[in-house]
């Protein structure tokens, strides 16, 4: 059986890590070799396309970190969740829905994101 909760704060460690160098072995770590991550801002596939979307992001919101949202549920080889990105304990600044589908080993192997709140422009 999938342990959803990890495969997802696996996930989400990598999104939150400041240093390249250790983010790309939890890219490795989370993600399968052959994964994509589609998003209405991004459409990419492999450890270096995840690896930049993820840096873009960190350089578009400085600072702020990724946490589960309410929603965590999977069934066979997908799970979706919420997610949140803001400041410990304040109100979060983006809320995002994926639905990922998962390797044998709990790796992430395709992420289809969408974003519930974002900042105005």
């Amino acid at each position: 059986m999938t342990d959803y909760a990890a495969s997802v704060d696996r996930y989400l460690a990598a999104w939150n890590e400041a240093d390249a160098e250790t983010r790309t072995k939890l890219i490795a770590e989370a993600w399968t070799e052959d994964a994509t991550y589609t998003d209405p801002l991004a459409d990419v596939a492999g450890y270096e396309g995840i690896a930049a979307v993820i840096a873009g992001a960190q350089q578009m919101f400085p600072g702020l970190g990724f946490s589960r949202g309410e929603i965590l549920d999977g069934h066979h080889d997908v799970v979706r969740f919420t997610w949140h990105l803001g400041l410990a304990g304040e109100e979060p600044v983006v809320i995002g829905f994926d639905v990922a589908t998962l390797a044998d080993d709990g790796r992430v192997r395709h992420v289809y994101g969408f974003l519930d709140k974002v900042p105005a422009a």
